[in-house]
């Protein structure tokens, strides 16, 4: 809808062809209509999801997030679902226990109802789901799992992980769908948290990160548009996506390292832990954040609209901005957002470290024919494409 074609209802045809695929022949046009209309279908999902969380919790709000736990109980909620943090922290009010995001959540800091009606939302611990085993080594802590990505558990933490919603693990106390959270909060109680403050810090060694810009960036469009037009600002990235153990990850911590100081980059998901704690600074002149956090996966909503407000202002499309997106490879459910940006039109976005197995050489070369998508090289490269120089 927000760019006129977005049809909630699929058609005649849409229906077909799913009921097709796998038991008849399609040509190339309509498998690539049904790819389409997966990906308005995924960009919608997105926008509803947009819609209920901004509905119930207010639109989010630049906010700096410690990463130091403070002494006494805790609990480390990780993943995605800002309902079941609410509820936490309904539970715990008043009973001396802290609690922290993890992972995917630590966008919640920025919503005003969760921020600004409980006082013991009080941090970030740990960065992306991958580091969870070290991370959590001997925590003395609860660790709730709602809908992030559970590894194999360690004996040093293993008796004190609970699960919700669709998360689930051998031998682990699963809460239902009452989300009674009453034996997290006695597990928190008994542990007793650490007996200092003790900081987490980022993978760079940072102890604080900033999150919460989503949509808010559209307050400053105006002198963003004069910023860009004056050449303080050359360009902006968008990089993010989901991130993993593979070294060659090591990619978008050197491209947001090596980036001028008249650049800003865009980050969510979590391949955001890879450089939202690096100490960019602020653009010369604009006062504005060199590192702006939209989100969590599905906040590529807010960033497809601060794309499109900003076509709008400059009287271009998206793909005239000075806007790359270079994207972590992701698993297969964010597939869909990768879709969604390609059914809006959107062209000349780099994948990497590596493209997935199931791209098979017949759907790259059409994807690079009909949207110039690309496989990331090294930071450096990649840079002096972008950029010209």
């Amino acid at each position: 809808r927000v760019l006129g074609r977005i049809d909630p209802e699929p058609d005649k045809f849409y229906c077909t062809a799913l009921k097709a695929v796998g038991t008849s022949g399609l040509s190339m046009e309509e498998l690539w209509l049904l790819v389409q209309r997966t990906g308005e279908a995924s960009f919608h999902t997105m926008e509803l999801l947009d819609h209920a969380n901004t509905g119930a919790f207010g639109e989010p709000e630049p906010t700096e997030v410690p990463l130091t736990i403070e002494k006494g109980p805790f609990i480390v909620i990780s993943g995605h679902d800002l309902y079941d943090t609410q509820q936490l922290l309904a539970q715990t009010e008043g009973k001396g226990i802290n609690v922290y995001t993890h992972s995917e959540l630590l966008p919640a800091h920025g919503y005003p109802e969760l921020k600004k009606r409980y006082s013991h939302l009080k941090g970030n611990f740990g960065t992306a789901w991958q580091n969870q085993q070290s991370e959590f080594e001997d925590i003395p802590a609860p660790i709730l799992f709602t809908t992030n990505c559970i590894m194999p558990l360690r004996p040093s933490y293993a008796d004190r992980v609970f699960t919700t919603s669709v998360v689930s693990y051998p031998g682990v106390p699963h809460i239902g769908e009452d989300r009674d959270f009453t034996p997290v909060i006695r597990k928190a109680l008994e542990l007793g948290g650490y007996p200092e403050d003790t900081i987490i810090p980022g993978m760079n060694g940072g102890k604080t990160v900033t999150t919460g810009f989503a949509r808010s960036v559209l307050s400053h469009a105006n002198e963003i548009v004069a910023a860009v037009k004056s050449g303080q600002i050359r360009h902006f990235f968008l990089v993010g996506g989901c991130d993993g153990t593979r070294p060659t990850r090591r990619y978008y911590t050197e491209f947001a390292r090596l980036t001028p100081p008249d650049t800003v980059i865009l980050t969510l998901a979590c391949g955001k832990f890879r450089l939202n704690d690096l100490p960019l600074g602020t653009v010369p002149g604009t006062g504005l954040p060199r590192i702006l956090d939209v989100g969590q996966c599905n906040d590529a909503y807010s960033a497809i609209r601060i794309a499109l407000a900003l076509a709008d202002a400059f009287g271009c499309t998206v793909n005239d901005l000075p806007l790359s997106l270079v994207l972590c490879w992701f698993e297969q459910k964010a597939v869909c957002i990768l879709i969604a940006l390609l059914a809006l039109g959107i062209r000349n976005i780099r994948l990497g470290p590596t493209l997935p197995a199931f791209l098979s050489p017949g759907v790259v070369q059409e994807l690079q024919r009909r949207y110039d998508l690309k496989a990331i090289t090294t930071p450096e490269e990649d840079l002096r494409t972008i950029l010209g120089r």
